[in-house]
């Protein structure tokens, strides 16, 4: 199992780089610059910016320059958060959307594992065939549709949560946005479990489990269950990343102050370092759960593991 890991783990450095150089020149191939303004800049102070930030130099000197302050974990500074740099911006927002995004991801298995295999143990009776149909509800529903009827039903009829801004120590500004998050991932990681327990319930050693006369709680979940979360979890490495990095319209939804807006507002204004540190960031986090699912799938099948 260690190798396996350190397999994986070394898999994740040549995909890094691919990911930061293929980002650092498409990102420049867009029109506009980071100090173009409406009203054009004299050419003296253009050039005084560009020279202080680098830009005048060949995009392979920035791009040599922007590495090497890379492996010294410096993300440059920002170009239009004056007297900020990335690292500071990211810093300030970032555990905010983690803390969402990993919260929903944990709602969404805690509740999907369970409606999905009530469903495949009731399969094709009225209560498989009504959880099925409100899991598809959930996973046409977008984001910016729940969010609002949710905050309209819990924030304004009845209202039990906060459903704007975010105060440090109160977690009621979160519940809203963690079920917003969690109802779309919840819902596919019901039906993804519901089909893969049928399909193993149908198996010979479950026959056999129950021809020994086991308790069915016993074969559900001691021989049944573990096999049918293989496509969950496989499915839960990128959803994980997913919920996280696509937390920018419910963080504008329920007005959170989390990193999803300056990955927008960094590409609007042209801000390549701050664009660049989220991209390298969230596709950080992104190879991060893909290992984590792809570790886990090999505890829960030794079968792919050479």
């Amino acid at each position: 199992m260690i190798s396996f890991a350190l397999r994986r783990l070394a898999g994740l450095v040549p995909t890094l780089f691919v990911l930061v150089t293929a980002s650092f020149f498409i990102i420049r191939l867009a029109p506009g610059g980071p100090f173009d303004q409406e009203q054009s800049l004299p050419p003296a102070i253009r050039a005084n910016l560009d020279a202080a930030y680098g830009l005048d130099r060949p995009l392979a000197v920035q791009y040599g320059r922007y590495l090497a302050r890379l492996a010294r974990g410096d993300l440059g500074p920002s170009f239009r958060y004056k007297d900020y740099s990335v690292n500071e911006l990211i810093g300030n927002g970032l555990p905010l959307s983690l803390t969402i995004g990993l919260a929903a991801a944990l709602l969404a298995f805690l509740g999907g594992v369970p409606l999905g295999a009530i469903a495949a143990w009731r399969a094709d009776s009225a209560t498989d065939h009504a959880l099925m149909g409100f899991s598809m509800l959930g996973v046409i529903l977008p984001g910016f549709v729940v969010g609002p009827v949710l905050a309209l039903l819990f924030g304004i009829y009845w209202p039990l949560f906060r459903i704007a801004g975010f105060e440090a120590g109160d977690p009621s500004f979160l519940v809203l946005p963690v079920i917003t998050l969690a109802l779309p991932v919840m819902a596919y990681v019901a039906r993804l479990t519901r089909d893969s327990l049928v399909e193993v319930l149908q198996s010979n050693f479950v026959r056999t489990a129950r021809a020994k006369g086991l308790p069915a709680r016993v074969v559900l979940l001691r021989h049944a269950l573990r096999p049918a979360l293989m496509p969950v979890v496989s499915y839960l490495g990128p959803a994980v990343a997913f919920v996280v990095t696509g937390s920018l319209v419910v963080e504008a939804v329920f007005g959170l102050p989390g990193s999803g807006r300056y990955l927008v507002q960094g590409a609007i204004d042209r801000d390549y370092p701050l664009v660049m540190g989220m991209i390298l960031v969230y596709g950080v986090f992104t190879l991060v759960c893909n290992l984590v699912a792809d570790l886990v799938y090999g505890w829960l099948d030794p079968r792919v593991r050479p």
